[in-house]
């Protein structure tokens, strides 16, 4: 009876709103939409009448918010989702019910949601989210130990490894690759053009094939699986909830992920650069995806340990309406970035560099949150989130 009450309370206890989780999904998409401003949305361009002093800022703000941000926003987004998966499994669970059939309802739903967003942006993220999310249901009900091996393993990167491990063997190893440039590329001509509807298909054709020969190549196809295998681990252990072991772990983290960053920074190129051919090419990828792995839980581990303090802990949560409206503020990003920058509409990509999109994305930043507040004064749900809990539970018995 003791161990029934014991395990009930542990479900009850990982089926709550963690306002540091909404706080923390709030961060990740204000970074996501900095980042995407001064990228243009993936159509980089850089205006050449720009003054010399301009250009210079331009590449610091590029590089500060590259190092920042960039694969880093989306890796707290991966782990964010595997703790809602298994918030809503755990919930299911204590009905009494098998989730697995409903979340691949739910992957589905986001996935045409990924489609209606690459209307807009072809660097959309939804889809590879859908996509990759299957991988959670063959591994949801592993033991804590097994789940975590199973994700230690997509985290060493086994496909670039080994061919790292090849090349050393055979030098003259050179396999035939797609070039992610030549289609982001082509879809820049469309994405410069004057019309909506041959932008549109550039996105679905020649940035689609973009957007996954890139994620392949920097190993997002087992870093993404396993991210989300770690979030669910956070909230199986109650990582996320402020209390002592919490305190411990990510105190540990952040040093560890600490460490680790700033070897990769001090020593990380020298260490690839004793390679030569594709051997090196194979560990280039590998150390990327790890670095960004440590630095994504630098981030969150140093956002966790200030959220303790009263005061950061009230800044913080100024981003949880963001936090709780993710899905349309990242779809919504993705249309008013388009608009602001693409041929099709404003085409301001020809005048601003980093430092002025910096500035719009501000802007569009501030506007978000104006909108998000007067939206969940009245709503418990954005817009799209709404419409993904109804769909989600249609049909659904009580």
């Amino acid at each position: 009876m003791e161990s029934g009450q014991k395990t009930e309370s542990i479900l009850k206890s990982r089926t709550g709103r963690v306002d540091f989780v909404d706080a923390l999904r709030g961060f990740a998409i204000m970074s996501i939409l900095l980042l995407h401003n001064i990228e243009h949305f993936d159509f980089y361009y850089f205006p050449p009448e720009l003054p010399d002093w301009m250009k210079s800022l331009d590449r610091s703000i590029f590089s500060v918010a590259t190092f920042l941000f960039s694969g880093k926003s989306y890796a707290i987004f991966a782990l964010l989702f595997g703790f809602t998966f298994d918030l809503m499994d755990t919930k299911q669970a204590q009905k009494g019910r098998d989730f697995r059939g409903r979340f691949l309802w739910r992957l589905f739903l986001l996935f045409l949601f990924g489609m209606f967003n690459t209307i807009f942006y072809l660097g959309d993220i939804l889809n590879v989210y859908a996509l990759l999310g299957l991988a959670i249901l063959p591994v949801c009900r592993l033991s804590d130990k097994a789940l975590l091996w199973v994700a230690v393993v997509l985290l060493l990167q086994p496909v670039f490894m080994s061919q790292f491990v090849y090349s050393l063997f055979n030098p003259n190893y050179a396999p035939v690759e797609i070039s992610a440039g030549k289609y982001f590329g082509l879809a820049a001509l469309t994405q410069g053009g004057d019309s909506f509807i041959e932008m549109v298909k550039g996105n679905f054709t020649n940035g689609k094939i973009a957007v996954y020969v890139w994620s392949w190549f920097n190993g997002r196809f087992f870093q993404t699986p396993a991210l989300f295998m770690l979030g669910m681990l956070l909230g199986r252990k109650k990582l996320f909830v402020h209390n002592p072991a919490s305190d411990k772990f990510w105190k540990i983290t952040f040093i560890i992920a600490l460490v680790l960053s700033l070897l990769y920074i001090l020593f990380g190129r020298e260490l690839i650069g004793l390679t030569q051919g594709f051997a090196r090419r194979s560990l280039a990828r590998s150390m990327n995806s790890w670095y960004n792995l440590s630095m994504t839980f630098l981030w969150v581990s140093i956002l966790y340990l200030l959220y303790k303090a009263a005061f950061f802990k009230k800044v913080l949560n100024k981003l949880t309406p963001f936090g709780r409206m993710s899905l349309s503020c990242y779809v919504m990003q993705s249309m008013l970035g388009a608009f602001v920058y693409y041929g099709f509409a404003l085409g301001l990509y020809r005048y601003t560099g980093a430092t002025y999109s910096l500035l719009i994305g501000i802007v569009l930043f501030l506007f978000q949150g104006w909108f998000c507040r007067m939206w969940l004064k009245t709503h418990s749900r954005g817009p799209l989130e709404s419409l993904w809990h109804k769909l989600t539970w249609l049909n659904y018995e009580k």
